[in-house]
């Protein structure tokens, strides 16, 4: 218990030490090429300045530059959902469209969770009710990208317990289990920032192997727990994971994107 204390110890004052090195990060010029992925809570398109601002959330998007994207808390959450982005305006400035989900008239997503990609045919959709007390869910999605390639995106959020995250994962463990072999990515605000034995995450070693290193994303102005992650069942398939750290950025959302570059996708033929 003591080094696993002592871990986030180190995490957080490693974090406080490169504050200002971190605020000096300028938006990367050059992309590496590859499909970016990329996560990123939108926080009902509430800033770090209290201030609800839709348009910094999409100029942010617009920054990563994602041929695929996970969104969540990009609907309201009480009463009937509503959408808080225009996709209209996502689709044609950014040529980001969203996959489409069944049974909500107004939201975005589903549970607040939205899926974004560029080009490609979306073969199939599942929206999955995740166990707790809050209400919480997953998008699976099936993307047949314009090169052939097919990859399956799982974009969760999951609750504040502890206990519904063991749930939570232990759901996603399960339709792993059961559907099939297709390069997956897992992502989203997963919201665990324990280590070690104690940590939900856990769950997930069996299905997806060793996970990739955490980086902090939250909160956006000094970035100290790593809430927001990236798992592959496929190891080489996700390249280093970078949080999107620009002065934009760090104002739009409580959260910082994070996003990766993937290699080693099967072309339809393969699968």
């Amino acid at each position: 218990m003591h080094s696993k204390n002592e871990s986030l110890r180190k995490s957080i004052l490693h974090s406080i030490r490169n504050r200002k090195s971190i605020r000096d990060q300028a938006p990367a010029i050059e992309r590496a090429p590859g499909t970016r992925i990329a996560s990123y809570n939108v926080h009902k398109c509430v800033g770090s300045d209290r201030r609800f601002d839709p348009d910094r959330i999409l100029r942010v998007i617009q920054e990563i530059d994602a041929d695929i994207i996970a969104l969540q808390e990009a609907d309201s959450r009480f009463g009937e959902r509503t959408g808080l982005l225009d996709l209209t305006r996502l689709e044609r400035e950014a040529g980001l469209v969203a996959v489409p989900v069944s049974g909500v008239a107004k939201a975005h997503g589903w549970h607040g969770n939205v899926v974004l990609f560029k080009q490609g045919i979306v073969r199939d959709v599942h929206q999955i009710k995740l166990p707790g007390l809050e209400p919480r869910g997953a998008l699976v999605a099936e993307i047949e990208l314009s090169s052939g390639s097919i990859l399956r995106i799982i974009a969760a959020h999951f609750g504040l317990l502890r206990r519904s995250r063991a749930q939570q994962a232990r759901t996603l463990v399960e339709i792993m289990t059961r559907a099939g072999e297709l390069p997956t990515i897992l992502l989203g605000d997963l919201n665990e920032w324990r280590l070690g034995d104690r940590s939900s995450l856990n769950t997930f070693h069996a299905a997806f192997g060793p996970q990739p290193a955490a980086v902090p994303s939250f909160p956006a102005n000094m970035p100290i727990l790593a809430l927001d992650r990236m798992i592959a069942n496929r190891a080489g398939l996700i390249s280093a994971i970078e949080v999107h750290n620009t002065p934009l950025a760090r104002m739009a959302s409580d959260h910082l994107p994070i996003k990766t570059t993937l290699t080693q996708l099967a072309t339809a033929g393969e699968t």
